[in-house]
């Protein structure tokens, strides 16, 4: 995107009514010609957000070799024990679900977590990114607080937060940049295949970008 989209995106910052909480950036991005009832141009994948998200999100990491790490870090955390003890419990998995944004599983732990989670987290598009157990908890943590998931199913139209209105405009843009990349990478035809962007505020009307 191009200077004129920085301009837009400080306009629609700077004419946004105050209100009683930081609203939400979002990226509304229409695809065009592409056969979505094909499976082979559907996909699923992850951006890092190059500035961040601009807000925390409640991370929740099952753990067994690094369950030590784990809870040392600033999130939520499962063991291998607690989680068998969740086998059958499905109440009390899905408040897991609903407590937390985001959801980090040690591989091995991996078929035990879609047989007792998968059914909660599946449908809600929360099932957990595996890391190795010989992994850095904390940098793959530091990523995941920036990533959001791109999946393109049967919808054209796609919403995806990239930052808060008390991000700058350039940062904002940035973010919007990774996204609208990410997705024209993954498209069989490229960019060429995304007809419209849009951003918006979560109180505001969506402004065009492309």
């Amino acid at each position: 995107m191009d200077k004129e989209a920085v301009e837009k995106i400080e306009s629609m910052l700077e004419n946004s009514e105050e209100r009683n909480f930081i609203q939400t950036v979002d990226l509304i991005i229409n695809l065009g010609d592409i056969d979505l009832k094909d499976p082979e141009n559907r996909f699923s994948t992850d951006v890092v957000l190059p500035n961040g998200r601009g807000k925390k999100r409640n991370v929740c990491v099952i753990a067994d070799a690094k369950i030590t790490q784990a809870k040392k870090l600033d999130v939520n955390v499962i063991s291998k024990d607690d989680l068998e003890e969740l086998e059958g419990k499905r109440d009390k998995a899905k408040e897991i679900a609903d407590k937390n944004d985001y959801f980090l599983g040690e591989a091995p732990l991996m078929p035990k977590i879609g047989q007792v989670l998968g059914p909660v987290l599946g449908p809600r598009g929360k099932m957990p990114n595996p890391f190795p157990p010989g992994a850095d908890l904390k940098k793959v943590l530091g990523k995941s607080q920036n990533a959001i998931t791109i999946k393109i199913r049967e919808d054209k139209t796609l919403h995806f937060p990239v930052g808060t209105e008390n991000m700058s405009s350039e940062e904002i843009k940035e973010n919007a940049d990774a996204v609208v990349e990410k997705i024209g990478s993954n498209l069989p035809k490229g960019s060429q295949q995304i007809d419209s962007v849009y951003i918006k505020l979560t109180m505001s009307k969506p402004e065009r970008l492309i």
